[in-house]
């Protein structure tokens, strides 16, 4: 197959490179719409119990308080004549804005809770349904800066506003980072301008057609905004890897006699077979995403998927045209130092310590085994959360409204359980059922359309009418608690298992309830996940290889690493090391991001494999003894990993510079998976794995063996 491949590219380079520009052109013109169809959310399970409140609320309330205005007043107290007209004017305000509802202010209701304690601080909140948002200019008009009053926005619409701003300023300062270390890292690496703007152009080409197949996806299901963050980084992070493996296969064809047509097939036969096994692992990885109901999960298989399988065909097919087409000036523009010297792929150090490691395998792998164990430790003691607005810096305006509201109200209202009767209640069902909760531990107060109840004791004209319909009840259950806490979700497990009154149907909803369900919805399907990553990568591998030990290997190697990035995170952002020079706010580790880490890593950690296996196999299916099969496998395919892993591992700590923390921990998380799985894992536990397994690496029974001889899938040598 990948000969034909070779041949056909060979003989229609310019007919497949005039192609590839024009598809490209139609990717840009769709791909710039992709950023209109693209939503912030996704973080729920649409089959939860909190996800049917939410439906129930929009339904019959217009939508949860999903705007909230602090009001602080600058001088004097919220009770002043001048801010009182402020905070009326605020409320006229947020009414007029046609996405708002059943608008609601401390001066209008003269509640308590709305109020901070030391009467600094009032809020102004108003319903959106779940499914509409406030444009950013809307959200910007309701700012509001003078001599009297500031107004700042938070509530989910703040928060989302403050997200999607600072995830496009984020990636803007990463790809400016990143992008001009990595072009002088290739030129370093290739010693040729030339060369070296061949995986930019590869990366190019991925990224914006994955664009347009968001775009595609985003007009017909829901699609979250964080697939971009993952489309630029996963296709540079692939096109480098695919584009040097690629070239540098062919620049050593080249520099071993062949004219560039052969250099080309041979290339195509070789490095293309390890690119389309290496794209299959990282799909596999990718492809469990689709099982959880989260469209934030989805939406990054639908863009992983995408640009790897964009990117596996342009290393393929359209890199190949562009070698045939540049022959040797492949090599053009040339720095000083690699003028006098071939191109050259082989990594002799590589090899040496691959040999060490061979020779003494106990006295170098163990050390390095028990020191990534030691920072696997803290997994031990690992939290899960959700993104709430202490993922954005303590600036930002949204963060500033969470803050306020934790530290001077008594209970914030934009974080209550919000608990959904689905039926007609008389008044003295309604009035019974909110002194019942009212009294439960760790309630602060309890509103309903009939009154506010506080500790059972219902309080004078505190009714709000907008949370009643003739044929549904709402009650805000407001809590002390931090709505991550234990006590916090201890109060939602006891609202759900009480009875309705008159035995009606109850859904309790809200932020707590919400980050229930969703770890919930992930950790239902995590082991039908690792599952099928184990099944599949199992037979890729197998395919790959011919070898059942292999597969094996690999997965417990892959295991090592997974584990140790995930303490090493669970010890910066959940621990707070580094908080101080990142600036991030320790939380429980978002379960969503790190689920996507997991994938990531290990896909790239079986795209290293599959570069380093490739070698590996070449020279023992040419008979080499296993020890030299490692050592010059790992001569020739180490400086290709470790020249990608450098590159690769840039583009993610650039993405570690975000100014959200979910991003932060995805680009850290990736970046040391990346690097630690280049170095320590292939050049050293590698060896000595296949040391220890000797003649046996290479086993399969023998009905396995025949199936692998009958699907021939064995790679062709040049």
């Amino acid at each position: 197959m990948f000969g034909s491949i070779g041949s056909f590219v060979v003989r229609r380079a310019r007919l497949v490179l005039v192609a590839a520009v024009l598809i490209v052109i139609a990717f840009g013109v769709l791909g710039l719409g992709a950023f209109g169809k693209l939503k912030t959310g996704g973080f729920q399970d649409p089959g939860a119990e909190s996800t049917a409140a939410q439906r129930l609320t929009d339904q019959h309330f217009g939508g949860a308080w999903e705007v909230v205005l602090l009001v602080h007043a600058k001088a004097g107290t919220v009770d002043d004549h001048a801010v009182q007209a402020a905070g009326a004017a605020t409320a006229r305000h947020l009414t007029a804005l046609p996405e708002v509802s059943n608008v609601a202010s401390y001066w209008s209701t003269h509640d308590a809770g709305m109020r901070s304690k030391d009467e600094k601080y009032a809020l102004v909140v108003g319903n959106i349904k779940s499914d509409h948002d406030l444009s950013t200019s809307e959200v910007a008009s309701l700012r509001t800066d003078n001599e009297q009053v500031s107004v700042i926005v938070g509530g989910d619409t703040g928060i989302d506003d403050d997200i999607t701003e600072q995830v496009g300023k984020s990636l803007g300062v990463a790809e400016a980072i990143a992008v001009p270390i990595i072009l002088a890292l290739l030129v370093f690496a290739f010693g040729s301008v030339v060369a070296a703007l061949l995986p930019l152009a590869i990366g190019m080409v991925a990224i914006l057609g994955t664009f347009a197949e968001l775009f595609v996806l985003g007009s017909v299901t829901d699609v979250a905004i964080y697939a971009v963050n993952l489309t630029t980084a996963l296709g540079l992070a692939l096109a480098i890897d695919y584009a040097l493996l690629m070239v540098s296969r062919y620049r050593e064809e080249l520099a071993a006699g062949h004219d560039p047509a052969q250099a080309v097939l041979g290339s195509v036969r070789t490095a293309g077979r390890t690119i389309v096994f290496s794209g299959a692992t990282v799909v596999a990885a990718l492809a469990v995403l689709l099982i959880f109901p989260l469209y934030f999960l989805r939406s990054f298989a639908y863009a992983g998927i995408g640009v790897v399988l964009i990117s596996m065909i342009a290393a393929v097919v359209v890199l190949p045209a562009l070698l045939v087409v540049l022959g040797p000036r492949v090599n053009a523009g040339r720095l000083p130092w690699a003028r006098n010297r071939e191109p050259s792929t082989s990594a002799p150090l590589w090899g040496r310590l691959a040999g060490q490691v061979m020779r003494r395998p106990a006295l170098i792998a163990l050390p390095v085994l028990a020191v990534m164990v030691l920072i696997a430790l803290p997994l031990g003691h690992v939290k899960f959360g959700a993104p709430d607005d202490r993922v954005l810096q303590a600036s930002t305006q949204s963060r500033t409204v969470g803050d306020v509201l934790r530290s001077d109200f008594a209970g914030d209202s934009s974080t209550a359980l919000n608990v959904v009767v689905d039926a007609p209640l008389d008044r003295g069902e309604l009035t019974g059922y909110g002194a019942q909760l009212s009294q439960l531990a760790g309630v602060a107060r309890v509103e309903t359309s009939a009154a506010t109840f506080v500790h059972g004791a219902r309080l004078r004209d505190s009714a709000n009418p907008a949370l009643g319909r003739p044929s549904a009840q709402r009650l805000a259950v407001v809590t002390t608690a931090d709505p991550r806490s234990a006590a916090a979700k201890n109060l939602v497990r006891t609202v759900r298992e009480l009875p309705g009154p008159g035995g009606v149907p109850v859904y309790v909803g809200g932020e707590t309830a919400e980050l229930m369900d969703t770890t919930h919805a992930i950790g239902a399907r995590l082991p039908i996940a690792g599952l099928l990553i184990l099944l599949t990568t199992f037979v890729v591998l197998f395919l790959f290889t011919g070898s059942v030990l292999q597969p094996i290997r690999s997965l417990l190697l892959n295991a090592v690493t997974l584990a140790a990035t995930a303490g090493l995170m669970v010890w910066i952002f959940q621990d707070g090391h580094l908080s101080g020079p990142l600036h991030f706010t320790a939380l429980p580790l978002d379960t969503s991001m790190l689920v996507l880490l997991f994938c990531i890593a290990f896909g790239l950690s079986m795209d290293y494999e599959v570069i380093v296996l490739s070698r590996i196999k070449e020279l023992h299916d040419r008979g080499r003894y296993n020890q030299t099969s490692v050592t010059e496998g790992l001569t020739r395919s180490g400086r290709i990993v470790s020249t990608a892993a450098a590159l690769v591992a840039v583009q993610f700590f650039a993405i570690g510079t975000a100014s959200v923390s979910f991003l932060q921990l995805f680009g850290i998380g990736s970046g040391f998976a990346v690097l630690v799985d280049a170095t320590l894992v292939r050049a050293v536990l590698v060896p000595a794995a296949q040391r220890a397994l000797g003649r046996a690496a290479w086993y399969a029974p023998a009905p396995m063996r025949r199936i692998y001889r009958r699907i021939g899938l064995a790679e062709a040598h040049s």
